[in-house]
């Protein structure tokens, strides 16, 4: 299951590793990169059953956990505030509104758990459970849970918790299953191409 408990380098350190005078340089570049795909993946809508569903928690999970946590949670507190300032970044907008007042509705609590989520994954990135599939699955599991909760939390104050479930979780479970198995493969199989090159 989870791999050593010392610290060990993110994915993304391990592919582009910076000095000290060009880190910031790097690390905005990448932030920047990865708002892109977090805009990209929450516009593409994916037919599943019982509901379509986005790759937005995947690309979370995966900039997460191969940007580490700092990096992480940033790229994902970046997106969040060209969504705030009313940038349409988010899944159905503009059409269902932009900025704050999108932040405020059903969606919200979600998009609260997307950071939460970026830092745990990363902090277990940092402890080696990507390196393999099983610890994966099970970090990428904790921060899709993370998700998951803040969004039910919220919607709970919306709709209240029966109808928070049923609207809210229920249906995209088999869709969260994916990603998660999708997002762990993905991180796996980068650390063995990694170590085949070393």
């Amino acid at each position: 299951m989870p791999g050593p408990t010392a610290a060990q380098p993110t994915l993304i350190s391990a592919l582009w590793s910076a000095g000290e005078r060009s880190s910031f340089l790097r690390n905005a570049i990448l932030a920047v990169a990865g708002t892109l795909l977090l805009t990209v993946s929450a516009k593409i809508q994916v037919p599943f059953w019982p509901v379509p569903m986005t790759m937005q928690t995947f690309a979370v999970l995966v900039i997460g956990m191969a940007y580490g946590p700092r990096l992480g949670a940033a790229t994902v507190a970046l997106y969040l505030l060209e969504g705030a300032f009313g940038l349409p970044v988010f899944a159905g907008t503009p059409a269902k509104g932009i900025g704050l007042a999108y932040m405020m509705g059903p969606t919200g609590g979600y998009l609260a758990g997307f950071l939460v989520s970026a830092y745990v994954v990363g902090l277990l990135a940092k402890r080696g459970w990507d390196r393999g599939l099983l610890s994966g699955v099970a970090a990428m599991t904790i921060g899709t849970g993370i998700i998951f909760a803040w969004g039910y939390a919220w919607l709970t104050v919306l709709i209240g918790p029966a109808s928070a479930f049923a609207a809210g979780v229920l249906p995209f479970l088999p869709g969260a299953a994916l990603k998660i198995a999708l997002a762990a493969a993905l991180l796996a199989a980068s650390w063995r191409m990694l170590k085949r090159r070393a």
